[in-house]
């Protein structure tokens, strides 16, 4: 194998391990995202569309000329048929060509894949980030309406207790003015207690009076009765 067939074979055995470290479960498309991201890829992605065009174009060159000679060594040979010598190394750079064909064409198709498969991770790693920021969006909302509903709720308790509380007060005014209504009551039935007392005083007063003088009148016609006797 020549020198240059060597390094598409090889370039083949790396495509084949990269295509493997993307399909096995080794990173998440997050990592592979950051890795992408990288300042050395970073650099090279300013003109890795030149790159892949020229690599890919250069390929395709080593494929027209494995299908080329392919074609050279599949038409028969009358110098093979009569010499086996020439036959063997007809059939050998046959084999050749067809060998340098399989691999540019299986090289081809792996440098589309991997360009694929970078395109596709990134894509799931960008959505995998949107999907982690609208998730976070939601439980901040989610919070923040929850916080808002417990406020409302906060409120609208402390409204019923100030409503509470402001019937409680008128409430308790109207005690206070009920109260205030029997303690006048109160006070007038004592001071008509009071009145009915010192009248009651006054009249026993009187009738203790009356009784003396009657006692005193009796007493004078007592005697005056005893005089005329005499």
């Amino acid at each position: 194998m020549s020198l240059v067939w060597t390094l598409i074979a090889t370039f083949l055995y790396i495509e084949v391990a990269i295509v493997l470290l993307f399909v096995l479960p080794i990173a998440s498309p997050s990592r592979w995202q950051r890795f992408f991201k990288s300042r050395f890829l970073e650099m090279i992605n300013r003109q890795a569309q030149i790159y892949f065009y020229l690599l890919f174009g250069v390929l395709v060159l080593f494929l027209l000329e494995a299908i080329r000679e392919m074609r050279k060594y599949s038409q028969a040979d009358a110098n093979a048929e009569a010499h086996p010598n020439v036959g063997m190394q007809h059939s050998m750079r046959l084999f050749r060509a067809q060998r340098n064909f399989y691999i540019t064409g299986f090289s081809i198709f792996l440098i589309l894949v991997i360009r694929r498969l970078v395109m596709l991770i990134s894509t799931q790693a960008t959505l995998l980030a949107q999907s982690e920021a609208s998730m976070r969006q939601a439980q901040s909302a989610s919070t923040a309406a929850r916080t808002l509903l417990s406020q409302q709720k906060a409120k609208e308790t402390e409204d019923e207790k100030s409503e509470e509380a402001a019937e409680a007060q008128k409430l308790i005014g109207e005690l206070k003015n009920k109260l205030k209504e029997l303690n006048t009551e109160l006070e007038r039935e004592r001071k008509d207690k009071e009145a009915m007392k010192s009248q009651s005083e006054s009249l026993n007063k009187e009738y203790d009076r009356l009784t003396e003088e009657y006692s005193k009148l009796e007493r004078k016609l007592t005697i005056g009765d005893s005089r005329k006797d005499d």
